[in-house]
Order: structure tokens, then sequence, then C-alpha cells
């Protein structure tokens, strides 16, 4: 009888004590996790972060927790180095996609850009002025061009759209003609020097240069290019070829997915890097893009790819939208000036990431004429994303511009429709010019008696308005760019203000 009442009572404290002991152990595992920012980093732990929750044991990260972090790092980083790398894989989609639909890269042959569906392809081109582009390389020797005199704006750009020179115009020529050699980044641009003659020395090897026509007449075009003499330096100049009259849609918006990551990957391989790119090379490495190796990411590397390049484009869209390294132009209105960085994009102190990454996603190029313009020279780009009232624009919705009288240009301005997608000129399938370009050249734009230009852009055109409207289209979201040409000085001193749009009922 004895056993028999003892035994029930060990079960009995033996379930307690099993009870308590998985409360015990219940009540370890549901430790609950101290945020990020009251971590001591000691012991046991665990860790609420962005990236989820983190676990210490005995100091050391659990193999779980290290893989989140190390994944959280390469995301970090992947996104990071789409804003470094924007100006460089813009230029490389805009080279790639350019031989595509026009023909192959040489020396002396220019994508002509003219129409409407030609100009469209190009990131906020403009659609006032024809486009001579085309793309070089110097690995093999400098590039020797006889540039003639006249009214053109002309540039060469290294890779990282950093202007190389400036050519008519803007250039040191002033547009009466020069000889400009340019040369690579390990070449030594001494042995060039001599009287009478422009030597400059690219950063890449890779360079886009090309020219706007800014001469009315219509001879000039032929004359020009007649006159335009392009070869190796001391060899015969080659035939100018214009690849012209194509009228063709394509699109030079930076690639997406990993279509972008196998750009810089292809780039980086054909230039040498620059000191200030080190750490970037660092950063990119364990991503799977490394120079002179093969890029073969691995599926948890293009997992991460491919969610970096959303993320980092994401990032940059929000620079390009909420410019915060960079000030309204005037202190009461939604418009800034979409160039805050200096022509070598670095500081004595800071490389200018920001600041570029807000032009470079919206735009492409950059000269001495569009970075640094003064009074009768160069243009100036003012942006804007918001109406009066500090509201994003909306594709639904019908807004007003009045472009003042005496708006301070010696050349003309112009106001250009822009997809915020593509950043290039916005698809509302009118296929016309003026359906997304109006500019004070027009004859046929309606202007008011005091001489100002109201311009309109919604999903439909207020009655009597249709000669000055530009069409919107779903949820298409957009923004423009009021370009200066030659701006004069109310500009500089401000004393001419340009008004915001303000929504119409």
């Amino acid at each position: 009888m004895l056993l028999n009442c003892v035994l029930p009572l060990a079960i009995c404290c033996l379930a307690a004590t099993n009870s308590a002991y998985a409360q015990k152990k219940t009540s370890v595992k549901q430790t609950p996790a101290v945020p990020l920012e009251k971590a001591t980093l000691v012991g046991d732990e665990k860790i609420t972060t962005p990236y989820g929750v983190m676990e210490l044991q005995h100091n050391y990260l659990t193999d779980e927790s290290s893989q989140k972090l190390f994944d959280a790092m390469d995301l970090q980083r992947a996104s990071q180095a789409y804003m470094w790398s924007t100006p460089l894989v813009s230029f490389v989609t805009w080279r790639e996609e350019q031989n595509k639909h026009y023909g192959p890269n040489a020396r002396g042959t220019f994508a002509v850009y003219v129409s409407f569906r030609e100009k469209q392809g190009i990131v906020t081109g403009n659609l006032t002025t024809p486009y001579f582009i085309s793309f070089d390389n110097l690995s093999n020797g400098p590039l020797y061009i006889e540039y003639p005199a006249g009214k053109t704006a002309g540039a060469a750009l290294d890779f990282w759209q950093r202007p190389v020179c400036d050519l008519g115009l803007t250039g040191p020529d002033q547009g009466q003609g020069g000889t400009f050699i340019i040369v690579g980044p390990e070449d030594d641009p001494k042995k060039y020097e001599k009287r009478g003659v422009y030597v400059y020395q690219s950063a890449t090897n890779n360079i886009m240069w090309g020219f706007r026509i800014l001469d009315t007449d219509p001879a000039f075009k032929g004359n020009f290019v007649k006159a335009l003499k392009v070869s190796a330096l001391g060899g015969q100049p080659v035939q100018n070829k214009l690849i012209e009259g194509l009228d063709k849609t394509w699109s030079a918006t930076a690639y997406r997915g990993m279509d972008y990551w196998k750009a810089l990957h292809n780039v980086i391989n054909q230039e040498p890097v620059r000191e200030q790119d080190k750490v970037w090379m660092a950063m990119i490495e364990p991503l799977g893009i490394v120079k002179g190796k093969p890029f073969s990411p691995d599926a948890r590397q293009t997992k991460i790819l491919t969610e970096g390049v959303a993320l980092g484009e994401l990032m940059a869209r929000n620079l390009a939208t909420n410019p915060r390294v960079i000030e309204t132009y005037w202190p009461d209105k939604q418009w800034h000036n979409m160039i805050g960085f200096s022509i070598p994009q670095i500081t004595y102190t800071k490389v200018e990431l920001d600041e570029r990454t807000v032009w470079f996603y919206d735009a492409v190029t950059s000269s001495e004429g569009m970075v640094n313009p003064y009074i009768g020279k160069g243009q100036v780009y003012l942006a804007a994303k918001r109406d009066s009232k500090g509201n994003f624009f909306r594709a639904d919705k019908i807004y007003r511009l009045r472009v003042p009288a005496d708006v301070p240009t010696a050349q003309f301005w112009a106001v250009d429709l822009y997809s915020q997608d593509t950043r290039r000129h916005y698809e509302n399938g009118l296929g016309t010019v003026k359906s997304v370009a109006i500019n004070s050249r027009m004859q046929d734009i309606k202007r008011n008696a005091d001489g100002t230009v109201d311009i309109y852009i919604g999903p439909k055109a207020p009655a009597g308005n249709e000669g000055n409207y530009m069409k919107t289209v779903g949820t298409d979201g957009w923004f423009v760019i009021f370009r200066l040409y030659a701006p004069l000085q109310p500009y500089f001193d401000k004393t001419f203000v340009l008004p915001d749009f303000e929504e119409v009922n």
C-alpha cells in the first residue's frame, strides 16, 4: 500500500518538475528582443533590427543571424552602389542602345536626333535643337578633332559624365573653331601640347562627344559637318557619317534588373579605377562584380542584386524628387536648379554623390556651359515636380504655368514634359513635339495681351488653349524642365521670378 501511495506522489513530483522545467525553457525561448538602440551586444541577447531579430549567444551571432546580417550588408551596398554608378551605367546604356538601333559605334559616325521619336529616346533630351552624338574609345590613342567655327553647343564627356572639354560657344574656341586633342586616362597630355592646340585628358577610355546646332540657317549643318575633321592623331581624317532620318522608337533609360549590373561589370573592366572609386570597388566585390573576373553571381547574389537595383532606384528617385541637397532657386517657389554639383563632381572634402544623383537619375550629360552658365552663355535647367500648394503633379489633374513675358535669355526658353518613370519625353500617344514641348521660338503659340504665355498640362485641354497644351495620360506621373538658353542678368540676380504651376479646376 505504501508503494502504491509513493509512486503516484513521485509521478506527480516528476510531472511538476518537468512542468517547471518546461516553463523555464519556454521562458528562455520567449525572452523579448531589445530595440537596437538599447542593445548591449553582450552575452545572450536578441536584438530587433530593421532586418529582423538578431540573436547573440555568449556574445556570438548565431549562424542564422550571421547570414541575415550579410544579406542586409550586401543589400545596403547594392542599393548605394546603384547611386554611385548611375552616371556610368546611364552612359553605357545610351551607347549600347544607340549602337543597337542606329548602327555600330565608329569614329566620325554620328547618330543624328531630329524627329520627335528619335529625340524621345534620350533621357530628358530637348526637342528644340538637333543632336549629333558619337561614342569613341581612347585606349588605342588620342582623338584628333578640327572643330569648325559657328553657333554650336558641343562637348566631350568621360563616362562619369564629366566634361572633358566644351566645344563651340562655351568652349575655349568661343565659337571661332579650333583644334582639339583628347587623350586617354593612362596617356601623357604633355606630349601633345603645342601652340594653337587645345589638349585635354579624359578620366576614362570611353567618351561621348557631340554637339547641338544653334544656327537656324538651313545650310549651316551641311557646311559644318563638311568642315569637321575627325581622326586618330597623325592619321588621315575619317569620312564623317551621319546616321539620320531613321525616325524610330528607342530608349536610353538606364537598364533595370540584372542588366544594370551586367553593364556596370562590363564598363569597369574597360576602365582604370579612379582613386575615389576604390572604396566602391570593395563594396561591390561581395556582390560578384570584380574587375578582371567574370560576372557569375550565385542565386543569393542574384536575389540581392535584383532587390538592390530596385531599392537603389527608389532612393535615387526620392533624391531627384525631393533634392534635400539643393534648395529651391526662389525661396517661396517649387523650382530648383537641377545641377547642384561642380565640374569634377568632387570637392576638397567629399564626392558630390547625392548632388550628382539628383541630376543623373533624371538627366544625362554635363558641360561647362550647363554646370557654370554665365551671362549670355550656357544653359539653365529648372525642374518642378510640385504645384503652387506643394502637392505633387498628377496625371489626372490640369495645371497652368504662366510664363512671364520677360524671360531673360539671349536665345530662347523651352518647357519640356517628361515621364517620372522613364525620364524621357512623355508618351501620350499624340507623337508631336508640341504635345510634350513648347518653346519661345514657336510662332503659333498663343500669347496673352501682356506678352505672357499660359501653358496647360493635364488629361484635357481647357477650351481655346489647345495650342498651348501638353497631354498627360493614365497614372504616368510627370515633371517638367524649364530651360533658359543663354540666361541673362535678371536670372542670376533673381529679379526674374518664374511662377509655380497652378491647379486648374
